[in-house]
């Protein structure tokens, strides 16, 4: 596959500090955004923790698919939803770790998602309230859930998406990296097609624009000026938070590996 991308990461108009992390390898196909929790030093640090194992442990798992695990993991070779899940589960374990080593990062946690592309397929992993989207003939969609207190009313229909986008308790995430030792990421798998785009985003962008805008500037532009504009956006309605943006487009399939069957029916969900 060939996958391009563009990520650029703003601090926004209210905040002192970006604690935002975001990462981005065409080589690894993998790509992720962060938004940190825990205070000054701490959120900065979990996010950028996180980004670095995942980044550490798909690239060690594609060098030697037999490398030495935590105790009590098992992963088998291109089970690439494995690796996702893996990577997450440790970055949460060496944030739990560093913040009880020092006080001053007591607390402190992150969202993460992340998606990696493989043999025509992207495997997307998620915990938080940082999202990814797939856009795909000009219609957008969002894959991740949101684990946060307003996600969860949403989905019960006690709220509604216009009345959560302005709720006082909209910010409050019900799971979380590094939080806690050990923590399940979801994991959603979809066969992609070209010129699929998949945008990863902390909350800094959907909570100030709606998807259909999202859409408009992803389908009218290229990557990185749709990425540019979307953040100018969030910051001309008032930059409330940091603000993270990824866009990766899948350029080219690999022949070998394409799927006949329809993508959407071969959506599976772990």
């Amino acid at each position: 596959m060939r996958i391009r991308s563009f990520g650029h990461s703003d601090v926004g108009r209210r905040r002192e500090k970006n604690e935002d992390s975001l990462l981005v390898s065409d080589p690894l196909g993998l790509y992720a955004v962060a938004d940190g929790m825990g205070g000054h030093q701490g959120g900065d640090f979990a996010s950028r923790l996180a980004t670095a194992t995942i980044e550490e442990v798909i690239r060690s798992l594609d060098t030697d698919p037999e490398m030495t695990l935590q105790e009590g993991e098992t992963i088998k070779k291109g089970e690439f939803q494995s690796y996702l899940r893996y990577a997450i589960r440790l970055s949460s374990r060496r944030i739990f770790d560093k913040s009880h080593d020092e006080p001053a990062l007591r607390g402190m946690g992150t969202t993460a998602v992340a998606i990696l592309f493989r043999n025509n397929k992207v495997y997307i992993a998620n915990v938080g309230d940082s999202r990814a989207y797939r856009i795909r003939s000009e219609e957008i969609s969002q894959i991740t859930k949101d684990h946060s207190l307003v996600g969860e009313q949403i989905r019960a229909g006690i709220l509604t998406e216009e009345e959560a986008r302005g709720h006082r308790l909209k910010n409050i995430i019900t799971r979380s990296v590094g939080f806690q030792e050990e923590v399940d990421a979801d994991i959603d798998i979809r066969v992609v097609r070209e010129g699929d785009k998949f945008l990863l985003c902390s909350d800094g962008l959907s909570n100030l624009l709606e998807d259909n805008e999202i859409r408009d500037v992803v389908v009218t532009n290229d990557l990185e000026p749709a990425v540019r504009r979307l953040i100018d956006i969030a910051n001309e309605r008032g930059g409330d938070d940091n603000i993270t943006v990824v866009l990766a487009m899948v350029e080219e399939l690999d022949a070998e590996n394409v799927v006949k069957s329809n993508a959407d029916e071969s959506t599976i969900e772990l």
